[in-house]
């Protein structure tokens, strides 16, 4: 048995303040949105679901996507503070979301600075081979039968757009590794920021080759894939009978709003082996009560 906890769409606030050059770009249109909608995201919320994840039983933590706001540099320096006292880079994974990538960083690494929770453990290198090593996507890590394959979807975009993209070079290293993990009756879990099939999104903040994802994973396979990005809890399937997948959406867990699917929470995933190499995937949600409490739902088996 291996329980992940599901975390999306952090926005981590405070936003440090940045310098006028700083906003030379499309930044500037995200800080005025900042200002304008930052009581929608509280970190004393998102302190709160850490606060009573580590109560929980749990293996691993997933992270996926949009921790920081609009990619300041001092942004990336306080992510990794914060994902520090989260927990170890062996105890979290990390992909990066739209946000991550607001603008193309110049002289700073960005996200890249995560990098520790973003790379393959020694366990991974067998299936890799020489090509996927460090900063490359996808990455792979594996926990006894449980593999866990981070992708990025995060591409600057033009204002007003929060479209991703994988591109081909991620699509083929996906098929390969879903097959040959498949293969040896692993449980593969892929993370992924923008909602992985086509029409979860609106167009301008779509995944731009959902189709193509779509047709890897029905042709390849996998027991779970969990995303972002909508701000919304959502439960889908790709395909039919025990072979679907189920694809979770985790709305932000810094919300503060009241509407049920938006409101904060982390879904809790346990993963169980069956007989004959098959793998049954349970679902909890932890949902913020907007007091300071939680209440539960148990979703059962997907």
């Amino acid at each position: 048995m291996f329980t992940i906890a599901h975390f999306s769409d952090v926005h981590l606030s405070p936003l440090p303040q940045p310098r006028v050059t700083e906003l030379l770009n499309k930044r500037l249109f995200g800080y005025l949105n900042w200002q304008r909608r930052r009581a929608r995201h509280q970190r004393g919320i998102v302190d709160a679901l850490i606060n009573d994840m580590r109560r929980r039983k749990v293996d691993h933590v997933a992270i996926t996507g949009d921790i920081t706001n609009i990619s300041l540099p001092a942004e990336f320096r306080q992510v990794v503070r914060w994902l520090n006292t989260v927990g170890t880079p062996h105890d979290v994974t990390v992909v990066p979301g739209n946000h991550d990538a607001y603008v193309t960083p110049v002289r700073d690494p960005g996200f890249w600075r995560w990098e520790a929770y973003m790379s393959p453990n020694a366990e991974a290198k067998r299936f890799l081979g020489g090509a996927a090593t460090q900063q490359s996507f996808p990455f792979l890590r594996i926990f006894d039968e449980i593999a866990l394959i981070g992708l990025s979807t995060a591409v600057t975009t033009f204002p007003g757009m929060a479209t991703g993209r994988l591109g081909t070079t991620q699509l083929r290293a996906l098929e390969q590794l879903l097959g040959r993990l498949g293969g040896v009756g692993y449980a593969r879990v892929v993370l992924i920021h923008h909602p992985p099939l086509p029409g979860m999104a609106s167009v301008g903040r779509a995944l731009s080759d959902a189709e193509q994802l779509r047709e890897v994973l029905l042709a390849r396979g996998a027991e779970l894939v969990i995303y972002g990005h909508n701000h919304r809890f959502d439960i889908n399937k790709l395909g039919v009978g025990s072979a679907a997948i189920p694809i979770i959406g985790a709305p932000s867990a810094s919300s503060s709003s009241e509407i049920a699917e938006k409101r904060s929470r982390y879904n809790l995933y346990t993963i169980n082996k069956l007989p004959r190499d098959r793998w049954q995937v349970t679902l909890r949600s932890r949902v913020f009560d907007g007091t300071g409490g939680f209440s539960e739902t148990d979703h059962g088996v997907l």
